[in-house]
């Protein structure tokens, strides 16, 4: 099983996220409501990979990825960001801040879990 810590601060889209994750059986996930609770429970909870929201109110995606990225235990976790801002330009800018992958919103829930495995080159 591949733990996801799942921060989004939309809760039809944690359900959805959840739903469609849950179905594969390839998956242990952790919803957070935003991106604190991401930070507070990303130590225990020891994640594989890191699937973010971009916009959240309080703490940005980002700026939770910045943070995990100070604790060495989670320094090296693979990070999906998910946004509605696709453009090229923004798409780079999360690459560049150290995302493997970003996943347009509104996603697909047939082909998530398909798309996270492809990210991860698993």
């Amino acid at each position: 099983m591949i733990k996801i810590l799942h921060a989004e601060d939309d809760p039809d889209i944690r359900e959805i996220a959840e739903l469609a994750l849950g179905m594969s059986g390839q998956f242990e996930i952790l919803q957070c409501a935003d991106g604190q609770m991401a930070v507070d429970h990303a130590a225990d909870f020891a994640p594989d990979v890191l699937l973010l929201d971009v916009m959240m109110p309080n703490m940005t995606g980002p700026e939770v990825l910045a943070t995990l990225r100070k604790d060495p235990a989670l320094s090296d976790v693979p990070a999906i960001f998910m946004t509605a801002r696709v453009q090229s330009v923004e798409k780079q800018a999360l690459l560049d801040q150290g995302a493997v992958a970003v996943i347009a919103k509104p996603f697909d829930p047939i082909t998530l879990a398909d798309d996270i495995m492809a990210a991860l080159k698993i």
